[in-house]
């Protein structure tokens, strides 16, 4: 199967989203709202890219199930094509987000299937495309070696590269230093504020952009409720969040990170930084303006 000009790669999950109606009650009940949809950053990066007219390819794994059915034909009426191993005896990736009151959001993942990605599941983007590489697929010794080749093979093939860090736990786990070298290769790296400082040691987000653009030629750092940073060279470009009554978080920096990667290949790597933190953005806030990631 040819690969797309864009290639995404990462967790392919069923979320089952959790909407409390107020603080958890530990040895009680508590009302809450409770909906099923697809969900992993990496599957819902790319649903948000085919939604936003960008020709984009999945790579990941799901298990024989029948969640793994289900989120296989949900993306492809979504309009992404799919590299989609499926693991005999593995189940599908499910991860539990529970959304206080707020939006802010915790998760409980299972990710199954995810951890067995091997590198023969990844295909390289056309000569002159694009690779983004969710960070998840390095932190974990199963899918790692999967997601280094991936990178490697970007590279040879003169694509730009895109990374997310993920989640500082298992970052942190993993070792700043280690997943620094190697994601050295990433042109645009997409932390968020907790991450950047994590990556750099600086407390300022600001400060922790512009240190990682001295690694990288692009840092797009969000900032929650505070909107955005661009950092490439000397240049630092703020943009604010959008309106947006939140209701639950989940999802948003993946559905930013799709924003930003459409108005990057459209503009063959070169986008206006206001309007790609606002592409991003925007997108941002339509889904955390709903349950749900996508």
């Amino acid at each position: 199967m040819a690969a797309s000009r864009v290639v995404v790669v990462g967790d392919v999950c069923t979320d089952v989203v959790v909407l409390l109606s107020g603080e958890p009650a530990p040895g009680s009940d508590r009302p809450a709202a409770i909906s099923t949809a697809g969900g992993g950053a990496g599957a819902n990066v790319a649903a948000h890219l085919a939604a936003l007219g960008t020709p984009v390819t999945l790579a990941g794994c799901v298990g024989d199930d029948l969640p793994g059915e289900a989120l296989r034909a949900g993306l492809a009426a979504a309009g992404v094509q799919l590299a989609l191993r499926t693991v005999p005896g593995a189940p599908t990736g499910t991860i539990v987000s529970l959304v206080e009151p707020g939006g802010e959001r915790s998760f409980l993942a299972d990710r199954g299937a995810n951890l067995a990605l091997q590198a023969a599941d990844v295909p390289t983007p056309v000569r002159g495309g694009h690779l983004h590489l969710s960070g998840y697929t390095l932190l974990a010794p199963g899918p790692r070696a999967a997601g280094l080749a991936a990178l490697a093979r970007a590279r040879a093939a003169d694509c730009t590269v895109s990374v997310d860090p993920a989640s500082t736990g298992p970052l942190a786990a993993h070792g700043v230093d280690r997943w620094l070298a190697e994601t050295a290769a990433a042109t645009l790296l997409l932390p968020n504020a907790d991450e950047a400082r994590l990556l750099t040691g600086c407390a300022d987000p600001a400060a922790a952009a512009r240190a990682l653009a001295a690694r990288h030629p692009v840092v797009v750092v969000t900032l929650g409720a505070d909107g955005a940073l661009w950092a490439a060279g000397d240049e630092l470009v703020h943009r604010p969040a959008h309106p947006a009554v939140v209701v639950d978080t989940t999802g948003a920096g993946d559905a930013f990170t799709a924003g930003v990667l459409a108005a990057w290949t459209s503009s063959g790597g070169r986008p206006d930084p206001l309007r790609a933190l606002d592409a991003g953005l925007a997108r941002a806030a339509e889904v955390v303006a709903r349950p749900g990631a996508r």
